[in-house]
């Protein structure tokens, strides 16, 4: 018997460290962004609006907060001493690269953060997470051990949810969370078909790019289908394009996104594509359900345009059927003002396909890091119990959302250079605010500042 379901989007609030370091090779946008002022108080307020509006919208939104940062912790690791204040003062001055890695602020995008089963998939009928070991770079490396304490508060019922730790930080490992990972189905509550993307066959012979990296293993994603208990017949995996890699699709939801029974998807998106498609119509054909594939031609829309515009970081949403059904397309601004892209999008539209909605939000602070909608939010699929049975005080509604705004307001600095990293003085304001906020979501001593106390 099929239950009741929905879909919740876990939102990460950008921290207030936000800068552009230009941190993550192969992430074009990060590298042509590289040293320009941030200004975290927009960049956290721009996600809080998009939260707000899919809240009012009636989707389930909740919010996951930021890590400590400055992280003195990897500093100390690297071999600088002496108090925190003075670990600050001489990495900016021995090695004022690593105090951009430690100030790093992305594990706004929880799309990172991990791989999520629903429980009406795994064998143990639990919802399962896989905290992303991201060790493909060392920003971001240093994320799981926080970011499975989050999601353990975030989900604390052990008879509900289950939680494993990253995948150990070899190569052949490397695992970037849902970024890579889709899931198919008719209703959220029905056994779906869960869709692993990789870059790399660490034990075979496979194309692999030649200008950028291949974060993602094939390895990987198997340990995470063996951990989480899925079927084999449940799960299907792909390779990413390596051309698509060369040309900055540095993870798949920068080139597709699915939701339900529809993927959307450049034609460059996997290797043998073809193939892919037929294997996960054949499955989804198996449970009685058609998946209904949109795919945007080379012609229609670039490469090149859809790495600067981000058509495919995108959030797509079940729209209810009081509003017509079929799916919201969620885009950043910056898919407006390409032309090639907004054409194709007006035309997606007015053809009556699955896709009937748009929606346009500004979200420029992370998207000239590289993140757009789809890189923000981490997809959780609950049961109504389960929902109930998780952390109360992270789903967004007026108060929630009134509160955090006025908490951004009042802790987060307007600009950000990279040079201001050195400023000890913005580990204590970040602490500050942090241990506040903590109060505010009812999380507890969530970071190391906190329990070392």
């Amino acid at each position: 018997m099929t239950r009741s379901a929905l879909e919740a989007n876990f939102d990460g609030l950008v921290g207030p460290t936000h800068n552009y370091a230009g941190l993550s090779f192969g992430n074009v946008a990060s590298a042509n962004n590289a040293n320009r002022v941030s200004n975290p108080r927009e960049a956290a307020l721009q996600g809080l609006a998009k939260m707000k509006a899919l809240a009012d919208l009636g989707y389930a939104q909740g919010v996951l907060p930021p890590q400590e940062r400055p992280s003195v912790a990897l500093l100390r690791t690297l071999g600088f001493s002496g108090d925190d204040r003075a670990v600050i003062r001489e990495a900016a001055r021995t090695a004022p690269a690593l105090l951009g890695t430690a100030c790093s602020a992305a594990s706004m995008w929880t799309a990172n953060a991990a791989t999520v089963s629903p429980s009406a998939d795994t064998a143990d009928g639990r919802v399962h997470f896989t905290a992303a070991n991201l060790c493909s770079k060392l920003h971001r490396a240093i994320e799981h051990e926080t970011t499975s304490r989050v999601l353990r508060a975030a989900f604390p019922d052990e008879t509900r949810f289950a939680h494993h730790d990253a995948l150990p930080g070899w190569p052949c490992l490397g695992d970037e969370g849902a970024a890579n990972h889709t899931r198919f189905c008719g209703a959220y509550g029905e056994r779906g078909v869960e869709f692993f993307v990789y870059g790399r066959d660490d034990l075979a012979s496979a194309p692999t790019p030649r200008r950028f990296p291949a974060r993602q293993t094939l390895q990987a994603s198997q340990a995470i289908a063996r951990l989480h208990g899925l079927a084999d017949e449940d799960v299907v995996f792909a390779q990413q394009h390596p051309d698509a890699i060369d040309a900055g699709v540095f993870h798949n939801d920068v080139i597709a996104v699915g939701n339900g029974n529809v993927l959307f998807c450049h034609a460059q998106a996997f290797v043998d594509q073809e193939a892919v498609l037929a294997t996960l119509r054949k499955r989804l054909a198996a449970r009685g359900t058609e998946l209904q594939v949109v795919e945007v031609s080379a012609d229609e829309v670039s490469i090149e345009d859809t790495v600067g515009s981000y058509l495919f970081n995108s959030q797509l949403l079940v729209r209810p059927a009081e509003a017509g059904g079929g799916m919201r397309l969620v885009v950043p601004q910056e898919c407006r003002e390409r032309p090639a892209v907004w054409r194709y999008l007006e035309s997606l539209v007015a053809r009556g396909g699955p896709i009937r909605e748009l929606r346009v939000f500004d979200l420029r602070e992370s998207m000239r890091n590289g993140g757009g909608p789809a890189c923000l939010r981490l997809r959780v699929v609950l049961t109504e119990a389960e929902r109930e049975a998780s952390h109360a005080g992270l789903w967004i509604d007026e108060a929630r959302y009134a509160v955090l705004t006025d908490w951004v307001k009042r802790h987060y600095r307007d600009r950000l250079s990279v040079s201001d990293l050195a400023d000890p003085a913005l580990l204590d304001e970040c602490r500050i605010a942090l241990d506040e906020l903590t109060r505010l979501l009812g999380l507890g001593s969530l970071y190391p500042f906190q329990r070392d106390a």
